[in-house]
């Protein structure tokens, strides 16, 4: 327990064997549940995960509540009565708020539940393992780095906890800033905390120059996207965020590849849920980044066009109605119109050998009123989003553990 808050960390990984087995175990003891998301990784990430989850509990299965095969491969057993039952799962009730208690679900249960989100769970997964506070996931195939981080937000919601954190498995984050993320989501009506590692020189300096300079770039284009416009540092993967805020996103469409925080942006602001930023360093060492930039930027890019117009449509049409949009549309229409009224004259002039005529004076005019009307709307836009924003200076570990 963090305070009165029950604390859940998704840890994805995928081909973490040298890292993963060092980051559960340096989570911090508030932590209720660590849910562990193996990738369908092609090394023995698999066994490390399992190795750093032991912690004296019983090794079974989600679901395996009454009898479990005896260690020399005899006839079944009772478990030991001593002690609370690992397979039962502290559970925060929707309908009253006393904390309950309910039982582990196999993959083959949840399958035949009902639940939306549990039978999500059981199609994604091939195991799940309980050892003392660590849930082990491992996928059937490859979902990518946020169907990872999806797969754990489903095994939340399951479990009802109330502040979910993602840190990598890559060992790049310092699990003892934690509490500076938690806060926020503790003591104010904050639905969502990231990490930011460019508000401070220091840490600005730890990272490579390309990487900072794509940084940067997706910083800017996230702030349009997603109306966050005081937010920087969106792909920082370092996040906690509440139990209402994740129940508002809808979990089981989210994106499942890189890009998956840029989307999750996009629709908290659809949410008007209020995030802040922390600042956080990172630790960058021998590890080996997945992302394939020829592929990750225009797939990126993509995302975030699909994801700005989703939102203005739904926010500032389907929800409520602000004149913003049509000051985008306008703008966005002016100054297309001039850039191709532009090309054309020019491709009429050189062919004609004449020079500049009317249409050569009035698609720059349509350029800059274009241009003038996105600014606009970008004005209106981050007004309207602005109370959504609390930039955070913490403390480290500020801490208010039980």
């Amino acid at each position: 327990m963090y305070g009165d808050e029950r604390v859940g960390v998704v840890v994805p990984a995928y081909n973490e064997e040298q890292f993963i087995g060092d980051v559960l175990r340096e989570i911090p003891e508030y932590v209720d549940r660590i849910y562990v998301v193996d990738d369908d990784s092609t090394d023995d990430t698999w066994t490390e995960i399992l190795a750093a989850s032991r912690d004296g509990s019983a090794d079974r299965r989600y679901g395996q509540t009454d009898r479990e095969p005896a260690s020399d491969g005899g006839t079944d057993r009772e478990p030991a009565s001593d002690g609370p039952d690992p397979t039962e799962i502290p559970h925060r009730s929707r309908s009253d708020e006393r904390p309950t208690s309910q039982r582990a679900w196999s993959v083959e249960s949840m399958a035949q539940n009902g639940d939306s989100v549990r039978a999500a769970l059981a199609e994604r997964a091939s195991e799940i393992r309980l050892r003392g506070r660590v849930v082990s996931i491992q996928h059937r195939s490859n979902q990518g780095a946020g169907g990872a981080i999806k797969t754990g937000y489903l095994a939340a919601l399951v479990d009802g906890v109330d502040a979910v954190a993602t840190i990598d498995g890559d060992g790049q984050m310092d699990p003892e800033v934690l509490s500076d993320l938690i806060d926020p989501i503790a003591e104010d009506d904050i639905g969502y905390t990231k990490g930011n590692r460019l508000l401070r020189r220091e840490y600005r300096s730890e990272m490579p120059t390309l990487r900072l300079v794509g940084n940067f770039i997706l910083t800017f284009l996230t702030k349009i996207a997603s109306g966050y416009w005081r937010v920087m540092d969106p792909q920082n993967g370092y996040t906690v965020i509440s139990r209402e805020a994740l129940e508002s996103v809808g979990v089981t469409n989210l994106y499942e590849d890189y890009g998956y925080c840029n989307e999750l942006l996009i629709r908290l602001n659809v949410a008007d849920t209020r995030i802040a930023d922390v600042p956080t360093d990172v630790e960058y060492a021998d590890e080996e980044s997945h992302i394939r930039y020829s592929s990750y930027v225009p797939r990126v890019s993509t995302l975030l066009l699909r994801g700005f117009l989703w939102r203005l449509k739904t926010k500032y049409l389907i929800l409520d109605f602000h004149p913003l949009v049509f000051f985008y549309l306008f703008g966005a229409g002016a100054v297309g119109l001039g850039a191709l009224g532009g090309v054309y004259t020019l491709w009429r002039g050189l062919a004609a050998g004449s020079g500049v005529g009317f249409g050569g004076v009035l698609s720059p005019l349509l350029v800059v009123a274009g241009v003038a009307f996105l600014l606009f709307a970008m004005v209106l836009d981050r007004a309207e989003n602005e109370s959504l924003v609390r930039p955070q200076q913490l403390g480290a570990n500020s801490a208010r553990m039980e």
